[in-house]
């Protein structure tokens, strides 16, 4: 077509001219002109033609978008001589100059607001329109919050919603793509036209008295039909009936969903997305939201007339992404639809199917409904081993006063993180006939300590001490002792310890033996070498260590994540991370230390109480200035005053350097914090150390000896 008009002899050079310099300018864009059938109001520049029309269907140039620009070769050979004539390149022409290339540009940038949903009538180049806003429609008052401004010259349109709720902004020019806060233009497609529908558009009938029939036989009455105007549509070509459900607003028809004999399900296209019984819930309070028709109707047998249905049914499952906007929400859609209707609403039942689909949808419809304000019903047992599908079921089998008894019984939507005590009294009713174990805590195994502290599940106990105060000693002491009375396993993540020491320490005490037969075993015998196997047997059943075998230092998370590999797999009941000083504690630029060590804190207490794990967490005190031999005390930690403020047990190992002040083998247990007053409280307890052993054994307060005789307290 290009060739055939440049050629024809009789035509004008200065129109041929002004027709290249202006194609030109088209080519350079991402536009090309595409011939097509579609009407356009005001008609593009033709090109240039003879008596003979070369397109017998007259058919005009409009604008696509192509994914490239066009290849010189292309422009090339447009530009090259013809009929004798050359041809250059020419510069792109000053529109203002030509009233037809303007008014082009003007109607091309007029059909592609259109293809965003910006639908014209008028509009005035170079001055603000104000128009309602095709995204939001103005809210419920209408209001003409839609700015749009297209420049005198038709280079570009800009658009802004200033309603707060919608917000809408975006630009375009006639050359270029569309630039849009909601998405591409490829997203944002044409606002789809809503058909407007009747009965006598749709053919509908009133009900025949086989359905009237059938519905009587699921215990709907005719008057309900005959309220919620049920009526019927023949289908095929072989007198086929399909029941009607005919979706109303403000009682006029907006979309019908049909359903026949084999229960299959369709719907009017191109028609308004709302609630079936919209109309019931105007100005209502409480609504119900049910997944069928059926179940609409069922509940109005049953007194509910405030109840909508949902018009798509349920999907499988609950979405995993995040909710989109409203617009982009196609599939509940209907949800934003009829918002006006439901902003009012403060209490809302789901009473959606029983089913996996159906309790997807009422998860769906209370993420964007929100929790705080959803009841949910429980559908009963049937018989023993299944329990009833939807309302219509439990109208046909239990009648209207069983399903108003379910309705008006409704429990709260289940809010992650919100509870009341009621969905804890099974626990509560286990804790107090002491049915759970441990409700006064674990034996320590001295009967000194059990009066002030005991070992409760799911806490976390802080031990301070100054160095070579016996800290590690006493927890691997304590630690025996659990297994020994209550078979307890426990994690270790000792970094101060290397493994055959922390194993012979753990053996002497298991054993009461010393390891080797050395000066510091005096006259003890040593164990024995099936002693060893035994012991060695017991540690591997016992003890699971958490190790960093590089050189890298372990952070807190990575030591949880393994512990709680420990609790899963081996069934540990005891964490220990001695000391804390040795983990990894970088943290953010902006983070100070005592923040860093209120969240590592939190981390730790939350690992213990999700598994009833206990943690014992040894930290070093500062250094202390002209210290004379007396026992730190909590707030001297080395950190923050979180370790005392977040822990629920506070103990301070310390032992007697001065032989004026008593016996060398001493140690004080000074417990300074317990949370929890049913395992403990505030004191102090005396143990005696036993140099050869490790062991830590009672002081018997009247002699001042030592108690040899203990036996592990059982449960």
């Amino acid at each position: 077509m290009l060739a055939f008009a440049i050629h024809k002899p009789h035509v004008n050079l200065n129109k041929k001219l002004a027709f290249l310099s202006s194609f030109h300018n088209y080519m350079g864009s991402k536009f090309l002109l595409k011939p097509t059938t579609s009407t356009i109001p005001t008609p593009l520049p033709l090109l240039p033609s003879s008596n003979k029309q070369q397109y017998r269907t007259f058919k005009r140039l409009s604008p696509v978008f192509c994914s490239s620009k066009p290849t010189s070769k292309f422009n090339r050979s447009l530009l090259t001589q013809t009929n004798g004539l050359p041809f250059s390149p020419l510069p792109a022409p000053v529109y203002g100059l030509d009233p037809e290339v303007k008014k082009s540009k003007l109607e091309i940038l007029r059909f592609k607001l259109a293809e965003v949903g910006i639908e014209l009538d008028h509009f005035a180049p170079g001055q603000y329109n104000a128009l309602t806003c095709p995204m939001c429609k103005g809210g419920g008052s209408k209001e003409k919050s839609f700015s749009l401004f297209i420049s005198a010259d038709g280079g570009n349109a800009s658009w802004n919603c200033f309603r707060a709720k919608c917000g809408w902004n975006g630009g375009t020019k006639p050359f270029a793509g569309s630039k849009s806060t909601y998405g591409t233009s490829l997203k944002l497609s044409k606002v789809k036209e809503i058909r407007e529908i009747t009965e006598q558009s749709l053919e509908l009938e009133p009900l025949c008295d086989e359905l009237v029939c059938y519905f009587k036989e699921r215990l709907i009455s005719a008057e309900t039909l005959a309220r919620n105007q049920v009526m019927q549509k023949g289908y095929g070509d072989r007198g086929q009936v399909a029941i009607a459900f005919t979706y109303r607003r403000n009682g006029v028809l907006v979309s019908c969903k049909y359903r026949d004999i084999n229960k299959r399900f369709w719907q009017e296209k191109d028609t308004k997305k709302v609630f079936y019984g919209l109309d019931d819930i105007k100005g209502a309070d409480e609504i119900i939201i049910v997944e069928g028709e059926m179940d609409k109707l069922a509940m109005e047998e049953a007194g509910f007339r405030n109840c909508v249905s949902v018009p798509d049914g349920a999907p499988p499952s609950v979405s995993p992404k995040e909710l989109p906007p409203n617009q982009e929400d196609t599939k509940y859609q209907y949800l934003w639809n009829c918002k006006e209707y439901l902003d009012k609403v403060s209490r809302i039942i789901l009473a959606t199917d029983g089913d996996p689909p159906g309790q997807a949808l009422a998860e769906e419809l209370a993420r964007r409904l929100g929790r705080e304000r959803c009841w949910r019903v429980k559908w009963p047992k049937k018989n023993t081993d299944e329990h009833f599908k939807d309302a219509n079921e439990v109208l046909m089998f239990s009648g209207p006063l069983a399903l108003r008894d379910i309705i008006e019984n409704a429990e709260l939507y289940p809010i992650r993180g919100l509870f009341q005590f009621s969905d804890y009294f099974p626990e509560i009713d286990a804790y107090y006939n002491r049915t759970l174990g441990y409700e006064f805590g674990a034996s320590t195994g001295w009967t000194a300590l059990n009066e002030i502290y005991n070992v409760m599940p799911g806490e976390l106990t802080l031990v301070t001490g100054v160095p070579n105060s016996g800290k590690s000693e006493w927890i691997d002491a304590l630690l025996c002792n659990l297994n020994e009375s209550v078979g307890w396993k426990f994690a270790l993540c000792s970094m101060e310890n290397n493994v055959r020491q922390h194993a012979r320490k753990l053996l002497e005490k298991h054993m009461k033996k010393p390891f080797f037969d050395a000066r510091y075993g005096e006259s003890a015998e040593r164990m024995s070498a099936k002693e060893l196997e035994e012991g060695k047997q017991w540690l591997s059943d016992t003890f699971y260590l958490i190790r960093c075998e590089d050189d890298a230092l372990p952070n807190i998370k990575w030591v949880l994540d393994l512990a709680r590999a420990a609790v899963l797999r081996h069934g540990v009941r005891g964490l220990v991370i001695d000391p804390y000083n040795e983990l990894d504690h970088q943290r953010p630029p902006n983070m100070t230390e005592t923040e860093y060590v209120s969240q590592m804190l939190t981390l730790i207490k939350r690992f213990a109480q999700h598994h009833a794990c206990h943690v014992w967490l040894v930290a070093h005190p500062r250094q202390l200035q002209n210290w004379t031999g007396q026992p730190p005390n909590l707030y001297d930690i080395s950190g923050s005053a979180h370790f005392v403020n977040k822990c629920d047990n506070g103990i301070v190992i310390h032992r007697n350097r001065n032989p004026n002040a008593g016996p060398i083998d001493q140690v004080q247990v000074l417990v300074r914090k317990v949370r929890n007053k049913v395992a403990g409280t505030i004191g102090d307890a005396f143990l005696s150390y036993n140099r050869v052993t490790g062991e830590f054994m009672n002081v018997d307060k009247s002699t001042g000896s030592d108690n040899q005789g203990f036996k592990p307290l059982r449960r």
